[in-house]
């Protein structure tokens, strides 16, 4: 399904990034990853290769255009191309998340930076190979506060509302290619972003480890001409298709 595939994927240290960072490479996937942290990086990066996948670990942010370039570059000069990408890095700024009215500048601008612009700059230098090689798949990860607004959830809603049109505009953009870009909603799930999301949550969470089969069907062949569409993780059952 995605053996030997070329997935680089964003944001890789903990929760959802790193569930799917060891589920790709038990999957025979060849593994891009970045995040901003060297030394959690470089223990998810030894899990993985653990499972036997090839992996290069960059330390990046990718908000930022030169990390993002330097990410694509060493990722094609190691792998010679590029199947799959997956934006997964973000932020969710104060907790507990303040009113917009209260919401300091300063941390709104970072969240939307770090949560909006990377996937918008990955997207931009990773494209340019696929469209040569013929073939590639963009999946950006959204979340159901960037589907429906909510009081509370500030700039991490907001740059999630951002991905949303930035996924949908850019995949009617790609019509008439091979290349397809489609965005997932994982859903509530037990990871620290959440306790500091809604620290007083008394009900059960989905682990990252449950969501992750919809992201290899939209890195497979399986999801060809599939494009534009949003995902919601948790209702995703492969065995319906």
């Amino acid at each position: 399904m995605v053996k030997n595939k070329v997935v680089m994927i964003t944001g890789v240290t903990q929760g959802l990034g790193k569930a799917m960072i060891l589920r790709f490479a038990k999957e025979g996937a060849k593994l891009a990853v970045c995040a901003r942290r060297a030394k959690e990086l470089e223990k998810v990066k030894k899990e993985a290769e653990s499972h036997g996948a090839e992996v290069l670990a960059v330390t990046a942010d990718v908000s930022k255009p030169r990390d993002a370039e330097k990410f694509v570059a060493l990722t094609i000069e190691t792998f010679g191309r590029i199947d799959v990408l997956i934006n997964n890095a973000s932020i969710l700024g104060p907790s507990p998340m303040p009113l917009l009215m209260d919401y300091p500048e300063e941390d709104f601008t970072e969240v939307i930076r770090v949560n909006s612009i990377s996937p918008f700059l990955m997207a931009r230098r990773v494209l340019p190979a696929m469209l040569i090689q013929g073939e590639g798949s963009v999946i950006n990860v959204t979340s159901e506060a960037g589907h429906v607004g909510y009081a509370g959830w500030g700039a991490y809603g907001i740059s999630k509302f951002a991905v949303e049109g930035l996924t949908q505009t850019w995949a009617d953009e790609l019509n008439g290619t091979s290349i397809r870009m489609n965005m997932v909603d994982p859903g509530e799930m037990d990871t620290e972003m959440h306790s500091l999301a809604v620290p007083d949550c008394n009900y059960k969470l989905a682990r990252p480890d449950d969501v992750v089969d919809v992201f290899l069907f939209l890195a497979s062949e399986e999801s060809n001409g599939v494009n534009g569409q949003r995902f919601e993780a948790q209702e995703f059952k492969r065995e319906e298709l």
